[in-house]
């Protein structure tokens, strides 16, 4: 029997909504959240009852747990590397522990949580393991997540393709800043787009992003790069996407400007509504911000160089 990875993240239970949102954003299968902290109201409000197991009602209140579980052949190094940054840039304290599991069936279970889904007013999302999928006059996207990040189900990344359709125009160049899976990109491309370059820091990602291209039939127009994007992409674009964290967008809000045409869009992604304002002050420094889009407390902003 193969034997998966857990990775236990432990977190002050107040985080638990911040940080079990960013594990489904890296991970967007084989997850759940222990978190005992409304114990009592939880078991009153599904089972109606007030006897709850001792053992239970001693669990640590304080703090709660997001548990991930990553196929054999998966890298934990580098799925912890990239949760601990986003816990970080988050301001979430944590700890992380690796633990062997069986297979247990997750490889393929995770998987009934991942079905085809409309996307804006042109795309339908479609797991790479479906089959002729009704696409209801949409254009499919296929996409296998593996461990990189962006099924197109996640809020941030919804409100990103959104904004990115209504914003791009037929020929125009894309980059994408921490592509994860490649979607925004592939999503660009499948819209129109002339071309599109995919960096990001996690070579998983990048891997990744490169064979979802592949699949889509758009690897000939598609650039995947490991690296710093200020250090490894050359030249300019219409539209630039990060769905990223808000420290992140915060940091690169000064250097993307060098990346971008006069009249280019800058579609920022990834930012917890309770940062919204600290993101939107500082982008606001170098950008005029046109669009703002929320949903289920994430928001998406989009830009023009001032």
């Amino acid at each position: 029997m193969n034997t998966w990875t857990e990775i236990k993240i432990a977190v002050g239970a107040q985080d638990i909504d911040k940080a079990s949102d960013i594990a489904n954003v890296v991970v967007p299968y084989g997850i759940y959240i222990e978190d005992y902290t409304n114990l009592e109201q939880t078991v009153e409000d599904i089972a109606h009852i007030n006897l709850i197991d001792e053992e239970l009602l001693q669990k640590d209140r304080s703090r709660a747990f997001v548990h991930i579980y990553l196929e054999p052949d998966v890298s934990p190094a580098e799925a912890v590397a990239f949760l601990s940054a986003r816990y970080t840039a988050e301001g979430i304290a944590h700890d992380i522990e690796l633990l062997p599991c069986a297979e247990e069936d997750w490889r393929n279970n995770w998987k009934q949580y991942f079905k085809p889904l409309p996307v804006g007013k042109r795309l339908m999302i479609v797991p790479s393991w479906y089959e002729n999928v009704e696409t209801q006059g949409r254009t499919a996207l296929e996409i296998d997540p593996g461990l990189a990040f962006g099924t197109g189900s996640h809020e941030t990344t919804r409100l990103c393709l959104e904004l990115c359709e209504k914003y791009m125009r037929s020929g125009d160049d894309v980059l994408d800043v921490g592509c994860g899976s490649g979607i925004l990109g592939i999503a660009a491309l499948l819209l129109g787009a002339s071309r599109a370059v995919g960096v990001d820091i996690d070579a998983t990602a990048v891997r990744t992003a490169a064979e979802n291209a592949a699949c889509n039939g758009v690897d000939d127009r598609f650039t995947a790069i490991c690296g710093s994007f200020t250090e490894k992409v050359e030249g300019k674009f219409d539209i630039v996407l990060a769905n990223i964290v808000a420290d992140a967008i915060i940091f690169l809000s000064k250097g993307v400007r060098d990346f971008m045409k006069d009249d280019a869009v800058y579609i920022m992604s990834g930012i917890i509504d309770t940062r919204a304002d600290e993101v939107r002050a500082e982008v606001s420094r170098y950008f005029n911000i046109i669009e703002e889009h929320r949903d289920g407390g994430w928001v998406c902003f989009a830009a023009k160089i001032k």
